[in-house]
């Protein structure tokens, strides 16, 4: 059974939201104000928090940032609960580290949608109790980003995406780092309009989540599988320790993400320049290359994810991809898209 910790000054939410929870199958362990909520925590490790913001003595904010500064806390999955609803307000709660913000009055399908979702999604247990911290096996022996990779998929903690499924959502806290075992992911951020523009695209072996080692920024955009995918994670501590022991392996990191830096220019000039039929091209050629496609195997991609690489609307996409079937550079197989004349493709201007 999981444990929740209620941190809420108003008793009668309090108490209809305890009762709600433990008819809900959850352990509750409540406290009325922040002071009471920390010590709390701090002696029972729940496995989730769910705290008010406005609060007296030391509101949600205070109650956050200061379990935040514990080892033993830190990584508690935590949900604020408040009837603000100012987009500021939730942003200060993200940027501190929060995992969900809960409005009030909400209902009781949002709350355990809430509980429901962070418990699963984290993988944080109460375990650190009953952990020591170890040194990690065979660090100093790593001498090369391959044998870095090796430790991902050997010491990490490895979760499972289905096709379709986030992996993580832009202003959420960022406290682990990603190897990609299997399966491809797409990083990408919305407009002011809503429309989704993919910003980078990671195949099995490349490092995913990369944010700041020196704080705890939340990620700047958001990470969904485009086919199942699986992950190897391990804390950004881990990793800071590991690149300090071996200089080597943090100068070929630092290449490696600056070659990353480099693709990404090079992808902004091709959608800010280049013609609708070259960047649909190019954009076919890179969906093959980055999903390990054999020619004469056909893409399994979406059109509006074509579409947001190539920085085109959907409906130019359609139409262009239909003159290269009627040209003979590919073939439309329902949603499936085979490319027929590789070597042509990459000439299309």
């Amino acid at each position: 059974m999981k444990t929740i910790l209620l941190i809420e000054d108003d008793r009668a939410l309090r108490e209809n939201t305890e009762e709600l929870l433990e008819l809900s199958g959850y352990s509750v362990i409540t406290a009325p104000n922040g002071k009471v909520g920390i010590k709390v925590a701090k002696e029972n490790l729940p496995d989730i928090i769910i705290c008010d913001i406005m609060m007296p003595m030391i509101d949600g904010y205070g109650v956050l940032a200061a379990l935040s500064a514990e080892e033993t806390t830190k990584h508690i999955p935590f949900i604020f609960l408040s009837a603000k609803t100012e987009h500021k307000e939730i942003r200060k709660g993200m940027d501190l580290g929060a995992d969900d913000y809960l409005t009030k009055p909400f209902e009781e399908e949002d709350l355990l949608s809430a509980v429901e979702s962070r418990l699963a999604k984290a993988q944080i247990l109460a375990r650190v109790l009953n952990e020591k911290k170890e040194a990690l096996p065979s660090e100093a022996e790593m001498r090369t980003l391959h044998e870095l990779k090796n430790f991902f998929d050997d010491n990490g903690e490895q979760v499972d995406f289905n096709q379709g499924e986030t992996v993580y959502i832009e202003g959420s806290r960022s406290n682990k780092i990603y190897l990609i075992l299997k399966g491809v992911v797409k990083c990408h951020n919305m407009d002011e309009d809503g429309k989704e523009l993919i910003t980078s695209l990671y195949r099995a072996d490349d490092f995913l989540g990369f944010t700041s080692f020196m704080n705890n920024i939340p990620y700047q955009e958001s990470a969904t599988a485009i086919e199942n995918v699986r992950l190897a994670g391990i804390s950004k501590e881990n990793l800071m320790s590991i690149l300090e022991k071996n200089h080597t392996i943090s100068l070929e990191l630092m290449e490696l993400l600056t070659n990353d830096i480099t693709e990404i220019k090079a992808q902004l000039l091709q959608m800010a320049y280049s013609s609708v039929r070259k960047k649909t091209a190019q954009t076919l050629l890179q969906f093959a290359r980055i999903m390990d496609t054999k020619t004469e195997e056909p893409i399994k991609i979406s059109r509006n994810d074509l579409a947001s690489v190539a920085g085109i609307a959907t409906e130019s996409l359609i139409r262009t991809l239909s003159g290269f079937r009627k040209e003979g550079l590919i073939s439309i197989e329902g949603r499936n898209i085979r490319i027929m004349e590789l070597k042509a493709l990459q000439y299309v201007s």
